[in-house]
Order: C-alpha cells, then sequence, then structure tokens
C-alpha cells in the first residue's frame, strides 16, 4: 500500500497551478477512462462553431475537480477562463453578467447596457466577438441549464468550452452537439488509492477489508470519501470500521424516516464535530453574495474579530468544508462555499440560527461593505474626510489598493446591492451601499464604473424610492436610466423610462424633474425621426420652464421646437421660435448660444 500512495502523490501528470484556476483537492485518484474520454473529445475535430465538452455527475461525485484537473493537465499554451454560472444555492446568473465576467478576465471592459427588453445582453455577444481569434478554453461550473451556457459560446474552432453541469443539457443540439462524460462512483481501487493518499498507507492498509466497506458506504464519490478521510485524520486512534459505523449513524435522520445519501450523512458527520464557533461561521457564510467570502465578509457575518474569522476560514478549507478561491486583488485568501453542501449548511442556518440573527449578519456584511467603499473613496479623493478606520488586517492601505480592490470586487458589491434590495428588509443600509458605490466607483478610473454597473446601481435607487414612497428619488432615478438608455442608443426603451419618471412627479408635483422628463422625451422622438411627437413634449417642456422663469432653459427648447419645425419645412415657424431662444439667450448673456442660434437664422435666410 506504501507504494500505491506515492502514485498518488506523484503522478506524472501532477497538475500545477495555473492562474485565474482555483486549486483542485489533492490527491486526485482514478477517472483515467474518464480523462481519456475528454481528452479524446478534445481532439476531435469541429465543423463548425466551439467545441463543447461536457462533465455531467451527481453533487459530489468530483466533476469539478475532474474538470479543475483535465484543465490543468491540458492547457497547453492557451488562455483559461473561469467562470460559476450559478450561485452555490443553484440561482442561476443572467448570461450576460457572466460574459462580463469573463471579458474581465481578458482584461476588457464591457460597455453594453443590458438589453431594454428579454433579448439576449450584449456582453454576450462582445464576449463572443473578443473569443474570435483566440485559443482559449472556457471552464464554465455549476451550468443550471442549455439557455444559459448557449449565449456564451463563439463561433470559434480554436475555442474549447469545458461544461460542468448535474444534466446532459440536450437543447445545445444541433448546433453544438455533446457527447457527456458521465462521472459515476470511483471504482474500488481507486476509491482505496484516495483514501490512502488521504489518511496514509499504513493504517488504511492494515484493514484492506474496511477501506473497500467505506468506499462502498460512500458510494464511490470522491467528496464523502474525502469528508471520511478527514474524520480519520481528526480521529488518529479510530479504526476504518468505526468510520463506516459513524456515517451509518450519521445517515439516519433524526425522525426515523430512514437513510439519507452518503453526501449528506459525511457532511452531518463532520459538521457536528467542529467547534461551536466555525460551525456557527460556516452556517452564516451561506449568506455571502455568491457564496463568496474573504477575511472582510466573513468576520462581518460572523461578528467575530479578523483572527477568529481568518483561523475559522483557514481550518474549514482544510476540512474541505470551504472550496479554496483564488486570491484577491490584494493577496486576500477567498473562499467559496461548495455548491454540493449549500442545501444542507442552508438548512442547518435555518433550524439553528434565529431569523433575527440572520438579518443582523446581513446587516453587518452590509455596513462593513459600506465602511470599506468609503475608506475607498477618502483614499482616492483626499478632499473626502475618512471613515473610521477599520480593525488593521481588514483596512485599504492605498489609493491604488483602493482602486484595484473596487474595480476587482465590483461585480461581487454589484450582487450584494441587488441581494439587499430583493431581500426588501435592510433597505436603509442597501441604500447607504448604493449611494457609496455611486460616488466611489467612478473614481476608480475608467474601469471603475462602466455603463452596465451604473444601471444596475441606478435600477437599485429606483426599486428603493418605489418602495419607500419617494416619487423624487424614483424619478431622478428613472431619469439616469433613461440618459444610460440614450448615450447607448436606445432611443425607444429611452422614452419609455422618460416617460414612466414623468409619472413620477405628479403628485407631489415636481415641475423641475417633470420637464427634464419631457424635455427626454422629445429628444427620444426626434432622433427616432417624428418631428411631430418631439415638439409636443417640448412644448410641454416650455411651459414648465416657463412657469419656473428658467430661461436657459426655456432657450433650448425654443431651439428644439425650432428644429422640429424645419424637419416638417415649416420655415416660418422655426424663424420665429430661433428669434424667441435669441431674446432670452441676451437676456442671460449666453454669448455661445447667441452665435449658435444666429447661425441658423441666417441659414434660414
Amino acid at each position: 500500500m506504501a507504494r500505491k500512495t506515492a502514485a498518488v502523490a506523484e503522478r506524472p501528470d501532477s497538475p500545477e497551478q495555473v492562474p485565474g484556476l482555483p486549486p483542485g483537492p489533492e490527491p486526485f485518484a482514478g477517472r483515467s477512462a474518464e480523462l481519456a474520454a475528454l481528452r479524446g473529445r478534445a481532439a476531435a475535430p469541429v465543423a463548425d462553431g466551439c467545441r463543447v465538452l461536457l462533465v455531467t455527475g451527481r453533487p459530489g461525485s468530483g466533476r469539478s475537480a475532474l474538470a479543475r484537473h483535465f484543465a490543468r493537465t491540458s492547457l497547453g499554451g492557451r488562455r483559461l477562463l473561469a467562470a460559476h454560472l450559478a450561485a452555490p444555492d443553484g440561482t442561476a446568473h443572467p448570461p450576460g453578467a457572466v460574459a462580463r465576467r469573463l471579458l474581465a478576465q481578458l482584461g476588457l471592459t464591457s460597455r453594453a447596457l443590458p438589453a431594454p427588453d428579454a433579448g439576449e445582453d450584449p456582453a454576450c455577444a462582445e464576449l463572443r466577438a473578443a473569443l474570435r481569434g483566440r485559443d482559449t478554453l472556457l471552464l464554465l461550473d455549476d451550468v443550471p441549464d442549455a439557455e444559459h451556457l448557449a449565449p456564451l459560446l463563439p463561433e470559434e474552432p480554436r475555442c474549447t468550452v469545458l461544461a460542468v453541469t448535474a444534466g446532459p443539457l440536450t437543447a445545445l443540439a444541433p448546433r453544438f452537439p455533446v457527447d457527456p462524460v458521465i462521472l459515476r462512483g470511483l471504482d474500488e481501487t481507486a476509491a482505496v488509492d484516495l483514501l490512502t493518499g488521504l489518511v496514509g498507507g499504513t493504517r488504511i492498509g492494515c484493514d484492506p477489508v474496511g477501506a473497500a466497506e467505506l468506499a462502498e458506504a460512500c458510494a464511490g464519490r470522491p467528496a464523502p470519501l474525502r469528508l471520511l478521510a478527514g474524520w480519520l485524520r481528526a480521529h488518529p486512534k479510530a479504526a476504518v470500521p468505526q468510520a463506516v459505523r459513524a456515517l451509518r449513524e450519521a445517515a439516519l435522520r433524526p425522525d426515523g424516516d430512514g437513510e439519507d445519501e452518503p453526501l449528506v450523512a459525511a457532511l452531518t458527520l463532520r459538521y457536528r464535530a467542529l467547534p461551536v464557533a466555525q460551525a456557527r461561521l460556516l452556517r452564516m457564510l451561506t449568506l455571502a453574495p455568491d457564496g463568496r467570502v474573504d477575511l472582510r465578509s466573513a468576520s462581518a457575518l460572523a461578528g467575530c474579530p479578523a483572527p477568529e474569522a481568518a483561523a475559522g476560514l483557514r481550518a474549514l478549507g482544510e476540512a474541505e468544508l470551504l472550496d479554496e478561491q483564488g486570491p484577491g486583488p490584494d493577496g486576500t485568501p477567498r473562499y467559496r462555499v461548495p455548491a454540493r453542501f449549500s442545501a444542507e449548511l442552508t438548512a442547518q442556518r435555518t433550524r439553528l440560527d434565529r431569523p433575527g440573527e440572520q438579518q443582523l449578519a446581513r446587516a453587518r456584511l452590509l455596513e462593513r461593505l459600506v465602511r470599506l467603499v468609503e475608506s475607498a473613496r477618502a483614499l482616492l479623493d483626499r478632499t473626502v474626510e475618512a471613515p473610521e478606520p477599520l480593525p488593521g488586517p481588514l483596512r485599504l492601505r492605498t489609493a491604488a489598493h483602493a482602486g484595484h480592490w473596487l474595480v476587482a470586487e465590483r461585480e461581487w458589491l454589484l450582487d450584494a446591492v441587488e441581494r439587499a434590495v430583493g431581500a426588501g428588509d435592510l433597505d436603509g443600509s442597501a441604500g447607504r451601499l448604493v449611494g457609496a458605490l455611486l460616488r466611489t466607483l467612478p473614481l476608480a478610473g475608467p474601469d471603475g464604473l462602466p455603463a452596465g454597473g451604473a444601471y444596475r446601481l441606478h435600477r437599485a435607487v429606483l426599486a428603493l424610492a418605489e418602495r419607500q414612497g419617494a416619487p423624487r428619488r424614483a424619478a431622478a432615478a428613472l431619469v439616469n436610466l433613461a440618459e444610460l438608455r440614450v448615450a447607448a442608443g436606445q432611443w425607444e426603451a429611452a422614452a419609455e423610462q422618460y416617460r414612466a419618471a414623468l409619472g413620477h412627479t405628479r403628485d407631489p408635483l415636481d415641475e423641475a424633474a417633470a420637464a427634464r422628463s419631457l424635455e427626454g422625451v422629445g429628444e427620444c422622438r426626434r432622433a427616432l425621426g417624428d418631428p411631430v411627437r418631439a415638439a409636443d413634449a417640448y412644448g410641454r417642456a416650455l411651459a414648465l420652464r416657463q412657469g419656473l422663469d428658467d430661461a436657459a432653459g426655456q432657450a433650448r427648447l425654443l431651439s428644439r421646437i425650432a428644429e422640429a419645425h424645419l424637419a416638417q419645412h415649416r420655415r416660418q415657424e422655426a424663424a420665429r421660435e430661433y428669434r424667441a431662444a435669441l431674446a432670452l439667450l441676451r437676456r442671460v448673456g449666453d454669448e455661445r448660444g447667441i452665435a449658435a442660434v444666429g447661425r441658423a437664422l441666417e441659414q434660414l435666410g
């Protein structure tokens, strides 16, 4: 058995660390037939489009570990991009959000807004265009269905997509024919090899029958096997058959309904042995956006000092109850709640933690993020007063550190905002975080707040304002959303949002906001080639500007009405409006405006 230990630990194709790919569990045992099948499919020519490889299996079957191992050992000189298509709780990420994350890994920032209707997010087309001509390997984990995967697949034969999912994704055919590699349990030899590499050759070799029985009790699935190996390491005097008995006892439900499947039983066994503080930390981590945590977010969720959170994260990672992720931009270790454990850990949290405790944990996280973002703002803009400093290990140290952190964590911060707004019970904290991000992200440079991110934040402002009965804020948010649509050339969608903003200005009457909304409607109608409706909207806005005694605004609208008359070949009416605008501009002393209107009148003769 000692020779088997060496064989597992010193594999000739032992994978190296690949930038952008989280470390996989070691040692990696078995799956030679599955790896050969993947390599064979990867070498097969494709007639059109990209090559799609599919790994399927039940939770705990080691499908993610196999995909990562294949990626490391088969990457060659290709560029690797990796992303999860769903959160650990199974909530699917929109394809556009995934596309933006993959573009960021290429060093690109999507400037596209979400589609104004239910159509495809333009960021998906940007990703497909960016992959054209590139030799890349896309590792896409937790794929919920074909509908979320298909928009990301490029028409590029040199691109290979390795998708990890629970189902066969037959809806991809015939455009992308797939022949899934289906994972079942490891055979007895591979399962015992895995236990040997994790526990030790002497201990496993002394009881080969017990080791085979443990492999059978775990259905040969790597995840429960690894958890039971951890249990054996934590109980150095226990024999292998004791692990089998402990697993079977853990599999018995408290209500006596019978046995559960081995993954849940193994998790239950390991969870019960955790110290109280670590068990609570693990439960609270399921509240994190996308299940991803670091020292800053974990200490907030648990409400504990940073050193205690760091030690807890490290211990849970070593116990394989958390998946290690790539480090943050400042080297901070990051972890993710495994999807295979999420449902059971969430159920434990629901049973053991009162709703008020869970809400308090989420509130602590939001307020921690507000302080981090505000501290980043103070570092990037020295005229801003810095908030109360965070404990040393949690601080952002320099302006460069703050800028890198904001850009790297932007999508995660936006997810945190949307989750908080969707929950609807912490609107105060959510609103503070939205405001902090709107003030701070633009300071991080041109990639700090792209149009898509700004759209998501203003949409959050709108949701909060409508829920709180704040029509002025709702109207301002809708105008901001409309202006983002205007910048993207989406005129119909912009006009719809300007009209919605107008609806929020009536009770109570907000003449300035109503005038701005009507002027926006007019701009959209003008761009769409409808001068009649444009002139009508401008005229209604003009009446409001007159009531506000806004001479500059009146002059601008008169010029727009004149342009609408010209588009209808009504030159005399246009000249009349231009002359009225000229008189107002002379009154306010706008020399540039006077010159522009004067030129327009000269052209009219």
